[in-house]
This record gives structure tokens, sequence and C-alpha cells, in this order.
């Protein structure tokens, strides 16, 4: 009866939001969760073939979406939260849309990304069938304080694991956590996915992680890099190399798709098809936000989110050489811009709006670099119009980089939605 409340309340709040045009995914789950705490865990421990947890500090909701996308692909009915929507809540309000009256989903597994904090948090009401973990690093120092906070976090999360714990194997602190697994839980099966060496030789500012490992994932010892090029990838998967199509440019994708595959591997066993999951792969759409393409007053605008220093050096590392036109939006919740030190912004070439609350802070760094930009405007839709108003590039589509909240503040103004990617259009 407690369940009935909580989800009758929480849709309540749904319908509330959407009447009024607000698009938050956490207030309902926030409000189940309130009246019934005991819902989300009994959810969490209700599918047949278990939960899949992703965490890490870069790439869940990408690999998450991925793994997702292949169970499906070999036949399995997958509950998953939407990108971002990784706190108690955001999965609680998932629940709300996908489960009945009580709680019950129907689904044959959980793949679920989650908070590194929260889900630490959250340990002791799940166990997991497989956790998979992305890489660490340092997005928001405010909050983590330190690496080495953050590796203890995953490492709770990783023991919940009930059959593997799918690692990067290029990222040294999580070697720490495959220790503490190995010694906590000898039967859990600690499985991992990396890049080449010539993969990591060609990407001089390194591929995320706080530390790197000094040896890449030998031949056959997990699912590996081959090559990068664009959207185009090798990844070796039992030392068969298939060839990927990325949902968007960037070598941080296709490791994100060699954690997916790893992961797949390890609930699948036997039934895994290397070939049907490359394949699939290479149809999936980009993740909200990442690596998009969406159409804003009648124009063709690609959207790269930058959230940290390695997401925000990989991406742009990652653009087209010669664009032609690039705005960099940085909202208000960078309290501290120093960040933005540690990122080298020459692969940007030349920008041609910087706006945001923050826009000073980023138009001084692109200056110290030599990075010439037009105009700086610290209103970010004022920016953007602007930034709209200019003629289309002679070849391609116009480029905003932007951090996560000036990327809500846009997509909200002109009514841009996850579910139209492909056919936005202006409110």
């Amino acid at each position: 009866m407690r369940s009935a409340i909580g989800i009758a309340a929480g849709r309540a709040v749904q319908w509330l939001l959407r009447v009024r045009g607000g698009k938050g995914s956490g207030a309902p789950g926030l409000v189940t969760n309130k009246i019934a705490p005991a819902l989300l865990p009994r959810v969490l421990a209700s599918f047949p073939e278990g939960l899949v947890v992703v965490s890490g500090t870069a790439g869940k909701s990408t690999t998450t979406k991925m793994v997702a996308g292949l169970l499906r692909a070999h036949g399995m009915r997958v509950f998953t939260n939407s990108s971002t929507a990784n706190l108690p809540q955001g999965i609680t309000s998932a629940v709300l849309d996908q489960g009945d009256w009580r709680g019950r989903v129907d689904a044959d597994i959980a793949v679920l990304e989650m908070d590194e904090a929260f889900g630490a948090l959250m340990s002791s009401s799940f166990a997991a069938r497989v956790v998979t973990l992305t890489n660490i690093n340092l997005d928001d120092i405010a909050r983590f304080e330190s690496s080495d906070r953050v590796t203890r976090l995953l490492t709770a999360i990783a023991l919940r694991a009930r059959s593997a714990v799918v690692l990067n194997a290029d990222d040294a602190s999580l070697c720490t956590v495959a220790e503490a697994v190995t010694e906590a839980a000898p039967t859990v099966s600690v499985r991992r996915f990396g890049v080449s060496a010539g993969v990591m030789e060609m990407h001089p500012h390194g591929l995320g992680s706080v530390r790197t490992t000094q040896h890449r994932l030998g031949d056959g010892l997990g699912t590996r890099v081959a090559s990068v090029s664009g959207r185009d990838a090798v990844i070796d998967i039992d030392r068969a190399p298939q060839h990927v199509t990325l949902p968007a440019r960037g070598v941080h994708f296709a490791v994100d798709a060699a954690a997916a595959l790893e992961t797949a591997q390890a609930v699948l066993g036997a039934a895994f098809d290397a070939s049907l999951a490359a394949s699939t792969l290479s149809t999936l759409d980009p993740v909200f936000g990442r690596g998009e393409t969406v159409e804003i007053a009648g124009q063709q605008i690609e959207c790269v989110l930058v959230q940290n220093t390695a997401s925000f050096q990989l991406n742009i590392d990652a653009l087209r050489p010669g664009l032609e036109r690039v705005f960099v939006g940085i909202g208000d919740e960078e309290e501290d811009t120093s960040w933005l030190w540690t990122v080298r912004t020459h692969a940007l070439g030349r920008v041609d709006i910087v706006a945001g609350p923050k826009a000073d802070a980023m138009a001084n760094r692109l200056a110290y670099d030599g990075v010439p930009f037009e105009a700086v405007d610290v209103d970010l839709i004022r920016g953007f119009e602007t930034f709209l108003a200019l003629p289309a590039p002679s070849n391609g589509v116009k480029t905003v980089v932007f951090t996560s909240r000036s990327m809500r503040k846009i997509r909200g103004h002109y009514g841009l939605t996850s579910e139209e990617v492909k056919k936005a259009g202006v409110r």
C-alpha cells in the first residue's frame, strides 16, 4: 500500500511538471522515495536476469545506453534509466515511467547508470550481477576532494557485484579496485577493456584518467580498441577485429564501446554474438548532448558536451580541423573556473562566440592559447542567438561546445528533448 501511494504521488508530480512544461526527471522520484523508501531496493532485486550497474567519472551515460542496446539486440527485455538520471530519484522516476501501479517493471534485466557517490550510498540496498567502471578522474573537486575518494566510492559499488566486475585496464586507479574485489570476493570475475599501444600513442593528452597504467591490455585479455579514426573504430573481441561506427567522434566513445562489449559478454556468456554486437553499436544514436546533431531555427547544430578537463580535452581533440562556426558556452555551475586552464584549447582553431556567466574566464583561456574569438557575451541565450544569426559555414554544420548547465539552458529555451535529436525544432 505504501508503494502504491508513493507511486501515485510521484506520477501526480510527473503530470504537474508536464502540464507546466517542466522537464526535470528527479522530482517525481524524489517524492516517491520519501513516501516509499523500500520501493527502489525491491525493484532492483526483482529482475530475473539481475542488475547491471555502470559507474565511473565519465562515459557512464554512453556506456549504459550501449549495454542496454546490446542486450536488447540479443533478445533481452531491458529496464534502464535515461541519460544523467543517475541519482536514486532519477532511477525511481524511470520506474514510474516504465512500471505498473505497484512498481513492477516487465523486463528481464536492469542496466542502470549510477552516480559515483550515490551509487556507493545505495550499495547496501542492491546486489548487482555485473558492475562496470569506466574511469576515475576529478570533475568536481568541491564534491569529491580527491581521486582517492572516488576510488573508495567505486570500490564500494564494485563489491556489490556477484558475477563480474568490468574495469578499464588503462586506468591505474581502477587497479586498486580490482585488488579489493579479488581479495574480498575471489569468486567474482574481474574482466577488462582498454586500448592498444598505437591508440594511446596517438593521444598525447591521455584518455581521461587521473593515472594511466604503464602497460596496455594484452592480446586476448579483454576487449581492446585497436584503432580509431573519427567515428570509425576497430575493436578486438576475443582476438577477432570488429569494425564499429561510433555514435560520435573520439577515442573516448570507442573506449565506451569496448566497455559495453565486455559488459555484454559478461552477461550473455556463450550467447554473445560479436558480429551482432558490432552492427548494433553502429546503429545507436548519440546520448543526449554528446556528439548529436539537432535542428534549431532551421539550422543543423552539432552539440559537444564537456563536463570536466578530460571530456573537454578529448572532445575538442576529436573535432574536425578547420571548423568555420564555433560557439562555446560556459555555465554558472563553474564556481571555480581554474580547471579550464588544464585544457589545451588549440584544437578549436577559432571561436565565433564565447557566452555564458563564465564566458570571460573561457575567453581568457582561449587568449592565452592564442585561439582567436570574435565576441564574448555573459548572457548565454543572447550569445547563442547571435551565433545562430551568423552565416552558415561553407562546409559542414555549426558546432556548439557547452558545459552541462549551458546545454540544459539552451535546449530548454528551444524546446529540445532527448527524443527529438533528429527532428528538433523551435518551441
